[in-house]
């Protein structure tokens, strides 16, 4: 989706007030990081190279770019990083056409946000077609809009992604909350201006000024991510 808001939609009577809440995909709203490098592995595999595990916490959370430049420097396997990018969301994308595990709480906050009228954007690294593959299981219906890693210049650890979705809904990026499962998108989304709840799912975040960390998205609700716009860094 792509549509915008108007600017009237995120405006309330309180300057402080919370005017939009962006959302990471892989990690935090659908249980798929594991898919990520259950991919990668076969298709290193099918290559002729196996992954290390430790270059799991390397590579999770980033863009394609990075994650798969990594690999292929790390592996020597002689691929071009075009080619391997279309591998991997090939084999994402066969992985989860059998099903999306959503993580626990995601449904619930999502009915929430949506019953709220919050303006509420899926801000993620994924390319186009995976988000709107597995916007199919989330329900399109929940977000105002999204952005995609390959629609920006720069995306995530860069702060553009939560820049666009915050310009498109006609907030103050201050006045917005994010929930991520990544340093790499924690520091996208704080380079942005945004306050943000961390949930993490493979390396643990540390928590920060204007920064909460909770184990679980059962923690979050409407009120908690108030509660963080209002709360002083």
């Amino acid at each position: 989706m792509t549509s915008t808001v108007p600017a009237s939609l995120t405006r309330t009577a309180d300057g402080a007030a919370l005017q939009a809440v962006f959302l990471d995909m892989d990690g935090t709203l659908v249980d798929t990081e594991g898919f990520w490098w259950d991919a990668e592995v076969e298709v290193f595999a099918d290559l002729g190279h196996r992954l290390d595990e430790s270059w799991r916490d390397v590579v999770v959370g980033g863009p394609m770019t990075r994650s798969a430049g990594y690999l292929i420097e790390a592996t020597g396997a002689d691929i071009t990083l075009p080619e391997l990018s279309v591998l991997l969301n090939d084999r994402f994308e066969e992985r989860i056409g059998r099903g999306v595990p959503l993580m626990p709480g995601a449904r619930r906050l999502l009915a929430e946000l949506a019953r709220h009228n919050v303006p509420t954007a899926l801000v993620s690294a994924s390319h186009r077609r995976i988000i709107d593959r597995i916007l199919e299981s989330l329900g399109s219906h929940h977000f105002h809009l999204s952005v995609a890693g390959d629609e920006v210049e720069r995306t995530k650890p860069h702060p553009d992604p939560y820049l666009v979705a915050a310009r498109r809904l006609g907030a103050d990026p201050a006045r917005c909350a994010v929930v991520e499962d990544t340093a790499t998108g924690v520091e996208a989304a704080e380079a942005a201006g945004c306050r943000v709840v961390a949930v993490p799912s493979v390396a643990p975040i540390q928590p920060a000024a204007g920064r909460m960390v909770v184990a679980s998205l059962e923690e979050v609700d409407l009120l908690f991510l108030r509660t963080l716009i209002t709360a002083p860094h």
